[in-house]
């Protein structure tokens, strides 16, 4: 294999466009100079579209966990309880974020690879009328499981007067986001997953109702103090230093997206979902979640007839290509194929086909061609520009 080629299949961080390369490679210029200000203008009415709001969307320097933690430390006032959707790792950092901060948490735990039930969560805050914020995760990036979050919103202001807390890190960008239409109080992404980007940008927008209790809430902070941010993006500027590189890069991802326009941005990923899945189903490797909740953006297979750190290295031998082991209790059980960003059919194609000479390398007898094959079928029936 060329020794300077990687092939990136991970769900984060994801592989990044020439054009934003470049741009991030511009000459670095003041912060806090008329040219920052008219990017970050610009910039802010593309955001509120691939997050489905007229809300401003802030933009923090940090990964998508400092999002997280910001969302915490400002809709939570102290002496408050809290219920937390776990379907997987990310639900949990919510329930560390918040074990942190000394706050009360309720629970609701699904099966890794199951998504959470809207009429569970109904139940337990009707049972549970002290619980003043509902955190969950969008996409679970452990399991590549896709929470219904429309459902779920649905679910917590039918029965509470709760505010609802979405993590999008591992999908915004690549999969339907409307948070305004489905009441969504606080949405949070990061840069490094379908936004095409390094780690380093968390995005926050926040319901009025949201904004109505950050602005009262007695709980300290300084950097995370999300009202800092909304005073300086109404004057086009970020409170603390920004990651100008970085901003630069976001500017050419919102026009990349602007320029394929965003249906057919969803459309692709939905398509690279089932091209992928019907591969792994003809190759007869099962998956690790449903396709009712499969997520658009990253692949969980559960291997039973070979070893998957094995395949895994493998593949990285043969091909230079990488794709993420399980987490936690899955770690070695699974592994998962990102198919998010900058990412094509194309490169789908020549995922499978690796895999498929992988599978062979590692033991496992497989008909070569086959699952190549049905992800090439499904690309007929569903990809074909015309």
């Amino acid at each position: 294999m060329l020794q300077d080629q990687q092939i990136l299949r991970i769900p984060g961080p994801s592989p990044i466009p020439p054009s934003v390369q470049r741009a991030m490679s511009q000459p670095m210029i003041g912060h806090r100079g008329q040219e920052t200000s008219a990017m970050l203008q610009t910039i802010s009415s593309k955001l509120k579209k691939v997050l489905g709001t007229s809300q401003d969307v802030l933009i923090l320097t940090g990964s998508g966990t400092s999002g997280l933690e910001a969302a915490v430390v400002n809709i939570v006032q102290p002496n408050e309880e809290v219920l937390i959707l776990i379907s997987g790792a990310f639900g949990e950092r919510f329930a560390k974020i918040c074990d942190a901060y000394s706050i009360k948490t309720h629970q609701i735990d699904v099966e890794w690879g199951q998504a959470i039930n809207p009429q569970d969560v109904k139940k337990y805050l009707k049972d549970h009328p002290e619980i003043k914020t509902v955190f969950s995760t969008y996409c679970e990036t452990s399991t590549g499981i896709l929470n219904p979050i429309k459902e779920i919103s649905e679910a917590v202001h039918e029965a509470s007067e709760a505010l609802f807390v979405v993590d999008g890190v591992s999908c915004v960008g690549g999969v339907e986001t409307k948070m305004d239409d489905w009441g969504i109080d606080v949405m949070v992404t990061g840069s490094q997953k379908a936004f095409m980007l390094p780690a380093g940008l968390a995005f926050i927008a926040v319901s009025e109702k949201a904004w109505n209790k950050i602005k009262t809430n007695s709980r300290p902070r300084f950097y995370f103090d999300l009202v800092k941010y909304k005073d300086n993006i109404l004057k086009d500027t970020t409170p603390f230093t920004p990651a100008l590189s970085l901003i630069f890069g976001l500017e050419q991802v919102l026009n990349l997206m602007e320029k394929e326009g965003l249906d057919l941005v969803y459309k692709r990923h939905q398509l690279m979902m089932n091209m992928t899945r019907a591969a792994f189903k003809a190759l007869d490797i099962p998956l690790l979640t449903s396709d009712e909740f499969a997520s658009p953006t990253v692949t969980a297979v559960q291997p039973n007839d070979f070893n998957s750190e094995d395949f895994r290295k493998v593949l990285k031998k043969q091909f230079g290509l990488t794709v993420a082991g399980g987490q936690q209790h899955l770690s070695g059980k699974i592994f998962r194929i990102g198919h998010m960003g900058y990412c094509s059919p194309a490169d789908v194609l020549q995922t499978i086909s690796a895999i498929e000479i992988g599978l062979n390398l590692v033991g496992r007898k497989t008909e070569l061609g086959k699952g190549t094959a049905a992800a090439q079928k499904i690309y007929l029936e569903q990809g074909v520009i015309v």
